[in-house]
């Protein structure tokens, strides 16, 4: 249940900025909340199983229908599906990155799983706008552009998934940690 409200956050985090025309942000909890959906994916057995196909693709549907919502009604564009079958795979991966390297999270692997998911988009979602815009020329010059054009995007996602990943695994760790030290703190009463 956590999963799919992490997932709305998610969604809500697209959304929002748009309602209140607050979009120069550029911080979603896309990144952040797909892996942490993902790490909550497996199934009682620790392998994949059809429930947990069912939640990855209950994910990607998801936000694919935002990226519907945001595309025709936010940005007012005509939506076509193969604009988007790599933001698609994308999501699936990342949530894959968190079902295998965030079963038992530490700061490392968090860390890299942050890395992971900003980089893989940055790099996949750039090229495919080299590939099929005409903003940039079809050249090598074209695609180094286009990639220096990103950076602050790329910037702003890597904090954005950082922060949303820290505290959807730091937090719990966090309050244990502080749940821990006050029972240390209190008497033993059966003494």
């Amino acid at each position: 249940m956590l999963a799919y409200l992490v997932l709305l956050l998610a969604v809500l985090s697209r959304i929002l900025p748009h309602a209140f025309h607050a979009v120069s942000w550029n911080f979603t909890a896309v990144g952040g909340g797909l892996l942490f959906f993902g790490s909550r994916m497996h199934a009682q057995s620790g392998r994949p199983s059809w429930s947990t196909a069912a939640k990855l693709a209950s994910a990607v549907a998801v936000l694919a229908a935002t990226d519907y919502y945001l595309t025709v009604f936010a940005y007012q564009y005509p939506f076509q599906i193969r604009w988007y079958l790599v933001t698609w795979i994308w999501y699936a991966a990342v949530c894959l990155i968190g079902m295998e390297i965030l079963q038992k999270p530490s700061v490392l692997r968090v860390g890299a799983g942050v890395l992971a998911s900003s980089t893989s988009f940055f790099l996949l979602s750039n090229f495919m706008v080299w590939v099929g815009g005409t903003m940039y020329p079809r050249t090598l010059a074209g695609l180094g552009a286009c990639y220096t054009a990103a950076i602050p995007f790329y910037r702003n996602d890597v904090v954005s998934t950082a922060i949303t990943a820290g505290a959807l695994f730091g937090l719990p760790v966090l309050a244990a940690k502080i749940a821990e030290s006050l029972q240390a703190a209190q008497p033993n009463r059966l003494a």
